[in-house]
């Protein structure tokens, strides 16, 4: 099961109570206060962990607490600390406040981490309140509750290049031929519902991550279809495979196909429009699919491979160009 969207509740520990305590040992007739603090809460921390690729291990725990700290004791005895609760979670992860609506941490890399919820403060014991004037105090202090928030961990697949188009265009086969990844496929529409990843590598050194991204209908930036569960993939992605079918079995125009995924990918927004684009016709082994390219070139004025993941067809010229652009997106970056 792929899970990209999870809200969970989390709660930092309680910090212990302060102890009222009052030495009593013989030949110690003024012995005083001797009551420990209260030990800290345990904090919910976030950690981006790799090796996992979706939020499937945590849907079906909804709330998540730290341990809270211990009591004071007497003879000074100071609580033990609440231990830290850890959860972890894919590189890409979004975390957010879901009340409050602002993003939390952005966990992009492997390694980094973000505390969600804090653990409370231990209270002082009796012995923390003893003064020249005040020889026996009584008073003590309570531990203070933990912080608790209702967050919302995003998942956005981050992939240097990420396959589009509507569906049954040919991307879950692309990716299974360039690379290792085995997504479903199958002749009817919506077959991928969640990104799949593949690793493609070019000899032996150089190599980069390819999506093969779930199929957009127009509408989709309106939730209409996947919608918003398609188009946050797109926006980790560094260059974007935009795949028409030269034959759509509906009979409608590549043209026009092509055009109404632009449309929704600048109706979601987020410079989704400005990433650098590769636009391939698929299934180039059929014939007339030479006839639909020339088109859809002179109508863009700008190359339109012909690909075929089928024969093979046309996929060393793809992998040259997705290289390019890479390194040109790198240099730019740079």
């Amino acid at each position: 099961m792929f899970v990209d969207r999870v809200t969970i509740y989390v709660k930092g520990g309680d910090g212990g109570d302060g102890c009222r305590s009052f030495r009593r040992e013989k030949y110690v007739p003024k012995g005083g206060p001797d009551g420990g603090d209260g030990g800290d809460g345990g904090d919910v921390r976030i950690v981006a962990v790799a090796g996992t690729d979706n939020l499937a291990a945590i849907v079906h725990r909804k709330h998540w607490r730290a341990q809270a700290g211990g009591k004071g004791q007497a003879d000074n005895c100071h609580g033990r600390k609440g231990r830290d609760l850890t959860i972890a979670v894919p590189p890409g992860t979004l975390v957010l406040d879901r009340d409050r609506g602002h993003t939390l941490r952005d966990l992009t890399e492997a390694g980094q981490e973000v505390t969600v919820a804090h653990g409370g403060r231990g209270g002082r014991g009796n012995r923390a309140f003893a003064s020249a004037t005040n020889q026996a105090p009584r008073e003590i202090q309570p531990g203070t509750p933990g912080e608790e928030r209702w967050i919302v961990l995003e998942l956005k697949t981050i992939a240097d290049v990420g396959l589009i188009g509507l569906p049954n265009a040919g991307k879950s086969t692309l990716l299974s031929r360039l690379s290792q990844a085995r997504p479903e496929i199958a002749d009817y529409p919506f077959t991928t519902k969640h990104p799949n990843l593949g690793l493609v590598t070019i000899g032996d050194e150089r190599a980069f991550l390819m999506a093969d991204l779930p199929g957009l209908i127009e509408g989709a930036h309106s939730g209409v279809g996947l919608g918003h569960e398609f188009l946050r993939h797109v926006e980790r992605t560094r260059v974007l495979v935009h795949l028409v079918e030269p034959f759509p079995p509906d009979d409608s125009d590549p043209l026009a196909n092509y055009r109404t995924i632009r449309e929704e990918l600048l109706l979601h927004g987020r410079d989704l429009v400005e990433k650098p684009e590769i636009v391939a016709i698929t299934k180039a082994e059929l014939t007339g699919s030479e006839e639909a390219r020339l088109r859809m070139e002179r109508e863009l004025e700008r190359p339109v491979l012909a690909i075929s993941s089928v024969t093979g067809q046309g996929l060393g010229a793809l992998v040259g160009s997705i290289v390019q652009r890479l390194n040109d997106t790198t240099v730019a970056a740079s």
